[in-house]
């Protein structure tokens, strides 16, 4: 890399601007030698480096230099903790720069629409609220070491099936408020150094060739600054993907795709200018990383192995802690006799397959882990045999009777459940949500044994649970990372606090959830027909009964609430409101809370969800200590986007705040009144004459128009409300023609 290199896109030919907006090859961009502007590198993450050791022209999946393997997104973000996410941000761009690497690809943020999505361990949640913000930490955690990140996939990349083709048919309300919220989340506040645009069609647009996505949205209102490039293979037409607004193709194409684009310039079909202004971000992005390579300094493997237990134990999630003859399971008692059951306790599944796929430091297991806290062995049973795992003993009816014999020694038993690693992957998508069958009955014959069952959970989405009733401790660590053993080891032994909340919730069965019937899709298309009713929004307005709801978690003490009292200031779109409520360690022992604040609109104009995550708050506290939690929220608190008027509206009325524990476990409930603002759109003949009767302007000339015309009935009114004007002119039913709509929809626009 030149120490004074040329960062000028007027000093270059039409030859090297071109060859500057396509990889040099799978992982580098393209160099101009004549001007000594050097490559720079871009590995995939998002939770953890994985650098390829061989070849830079090859995809390399199973070979890469040692990093930390931090917990994937599904156990970060059940932190619900930015403050821990950023410093694992901060880990990972140390590595990212000590391995001369510019960017790292992620995080991941899309929406878990489905809890089938094959990648739903690489995604934080399924509200935009939640993945917005541990987002944004992982960003300007990774940002602050001189490194870039690439936040993904953008946008409505929802599934693996057929991901390089299907069309996302969804209305803009339901884009703007969950699918692209996130995105502007991070845009707005951490400013990521590049976004990667996914494969996938939006509205039968590549999103590639989007410039609604890729210009109007993501540039002219969210006011993004950095680049956009494309997922490895998503650019079909890069002339198009250049005048829509990508700015660099992935991975390199040997220059084929550069003299495409060269021609297309020649030829008029792009404007150089908008080539110029991709290459100037190519040139901006190599600049602003040198000073990162040009000192890469070292990364702590050590410490960042201590914080991904730190991690991996705050994103583990007690769903249950029943009492078993008079106290509950856990945390385990040392001086009882517990006993292992499940090969994934020393077989352990951490991380799911595909591009984010990270070759560990070094990497925990339950049972040593175990074993090693309590200073003595610890009873075992593999249990079952797990796909991919080889074993000695295949017979898994042999497997469990061995692990009954176990379990009826024991005073508790520890069983590690969870999801096989060839089941859970980027590429395609899960097919149940059922755990595999041998698993399960080796839990009903463990129970019918010993009562005294904890179940602990690996996998990287959510998994239906007919079985709960024989786990009486039910722990979900979805894949917590290369530390995970020693984490779990940690939490069900009391050292650490299960920290985890659900960001996801667990349905009864794949026929409740949100997209069931519409996904994935067929006939390369997925109709998103529930709209905004996503994750819980779905559950709780619908008031389906779930398994757990979403943002669930026990701790090991308990938590009391006191009122929660709020204040509005300002109208419509300037209406702020600060919200408090005092939460108070009300148990033994010191612990984490996650105080969550919905909001609710009883009364709306669209439908919207019966309540919806605003804030959030993590707190911990110390036995009989309180604190008063300070919630600010700015009017998009309030506001649903209109889909007539295009924009963010708040509606004026009665709403109401809600404070919990999860979105069935409000503690705390308050009602304010918003002054909302002007809602009315433009008249045209196509308004309704509801529309027209509603406007403040509108309705008196509607009414003048129409004194000649027959009285209506309730019935008939109704029914002509529902008209659009034009029709009631031309069928006679108005009192004026067509001629007459058009002065009365020009002196309605005159106001």
């Amino acid at each position: 890399m030149t120490t004074d290199p040329h960062y000028d896109v007027a000093a270059l030919t039409l030859e090297e601007k071109a060859s500057l907006v396509t990889g040099r090859d799978v992982w580098r961009t393209a160099e101009v030698e004549r001007l000594g502007i050097g490559s720079v590198m871009v590995t995939d993450g998002p939770h953890g480096l994985r650098k390829q050791e061989a070849s830079p022209d090859e995809l390399g999946l199973g070979a890469s230099v040692p990093a930390t393997c931090f917990p994937t997104a599904a156990a970060l973000g059940s932190s619900w903790d930015d403050e821990l996410v950023r410093r694992v941000g901060v880990a990972l761009g140390d590595e990212t720069r000590a391995n001369d690497v510019a960017v790292l690809l992620g995080p991941g943020i899309n929406i878990k629409r489905s809890p089938l999505c094959g990648r739903n361990f690489e995604y934080v949640s399924e509200d935009p609220l939640v993945s917005g913000r541990i987002g944004a930490a992982l960003v300007q955690g990774i940002q602050s070491r001189g490194v870039g990140t690439s936040l993904k996939h953008y946008a409505a990349n929802n599934q693996e099936t057929d991901r390089m083709r299907v069309s996302a048919e969804v209305d803009e309300r339901t884009l703007r408020e969950i699918y692209l919220a996130g995105f502007e989340h991070v845009v707005r506040t951490a400013q990521p150094w590049t976004i990667m645009c996914s494969y996938n069609r939006v509205n039968g647009v590549r999103v590639s060739e989007n410039p609604w996505l890729l210009t109007q949205v993501l540039r002219d209102e969210w006011g993004y600054e950095g680049l956009v490039m494309s997922d490895w293979g998503a650019v079909w037409d890069l002339p198009a993907a250049v005048d829509a607004g990508l700015d660099l193709e992935m991975p390199g194409t040997g220059g084929r795709t550069a003299a495409d684009v060269v021609a297309a310039v020649r030829s008029g079909r792009l404007d150089e200018a908008a080539l110029d202004r991709a290459a100037a971000r190519v040139l901006a992005l190599v600049e602003r990383v040198q000073p990162a390579l040009a000192d890469p300094g070292t990364a702590d493997l050590e410490a960042h192995h201590a914080l991904a237990r730190e991690a991996a134990a705050a994103g583990a999630v007690l769903l249950s802690n029943d009492e078993v003859e008079g106290a509950p399971l856990l945390p385990l008692d040392r001086a009882a006799r517990i006993a292992v059951i499940g090969e994934l306790a020393r077989s352990p599944r951490y991380q799911g397959a595909g591009s984010s796929q990270v070759n560990p430091t070094r990497l925990d297991d339950l049972l040593g882990a175990l074993e090693a806290e309590l200073g003595a062995p610890v009873p075992f049973a593999p249990g079952f045999t797990v796909a991919g795992v080889p074993v000695e003993q295949a017979d898994d009816a042999a497997l469990r009777a061995e692990a009954v014999e176990v379990a009826t020694e024991a005073d508790v038993v520890v069983l590690f459940l969870g999801l096989p690693a060839p089941e859970e992957s980027e590429g395609f998508d899960r097919t149940t949500l059922e755990l595999p069958a041998n698993q399960v009955a080796t839990l009903d014959a463990v129970a019918a044994a010993n009562p005294h069952v904890v179940v602990v959970l690996a996998n990287g989405g959510a998994v239906t649970m007919p079985w709960r009733q024989h786990a009486p401790a039910l722990l979900e660590t979805w894949l917590g990372g290369q530390a995970a053993g020693s984490a779990i080891a940690d939490v069900l032994l009391g050292l650490r606090e299960p920290g985890g909340r659900l960001t996801e919730t667990v349905p009864l069965r794949l026929e409740d959830t949100p997209a069931f019937g519409n996904f994935p899709g067929e006939a390369r298309t997925v109709r998103y027909g529930e709209g905004v009713l996503v994750g819980y929004r779905w559950y709780d307005t619908r008031d389906l009964a779930v398994a757990f709801p979403f943002g669930h978690g026990l701790g090991y003490t308990t938590f009391g609430y006191g009122p929660l009292t709020a204040a509005v200031r300002g109208t419509g779109a300037e209406t702020t409101i600060r919200a408090e409520v005092t939460v108070t360690n009300t148990g033994a022992r010191r612990g984490k809370e996650v105080v969550q604040l919905y909001v609710a609109d009883p009364e709306s104009a669209v439908v919207r969800p019966v309540h919806e995550l605003k804030d959030y708050a993590t707190v911990v506290l110390e036995p009989g200590e309180s604190t008063a939690v300070v919630f600010e929220l700015p009017a998009r608190a309030l506001s649903y986007w209109h889909p007539e008027l295009s924009r963010w509206v708040v509606e004026g009325g009665a709403f109401v705040l809600e404070a919990g524990a999860s979105s069935r476990d409000v503690r705390a409930r308050t009602e304010i009144e918003v002054v909302g603002e002007q809602l009315w759109g433009e008249l045209t003949a196509e308004s309704r004459v509801g529309e027209w009767r509603a406007h403040p302007v509108g309705a008196p000339l509607l009414a003048d128009a129409m004194a000649s015309a027959p009285e209506l009935d309730e019935t008939m009114q109704a029914m002509v409300d529902e008209m659009p004007a034009r029709v009631i002119a031309a069928l006679g039913l108005a009192g004026f023609d067509l001629d007459g709509l058009d002065e009365l929809v020009a002196r309605a626009r005159r106001g």
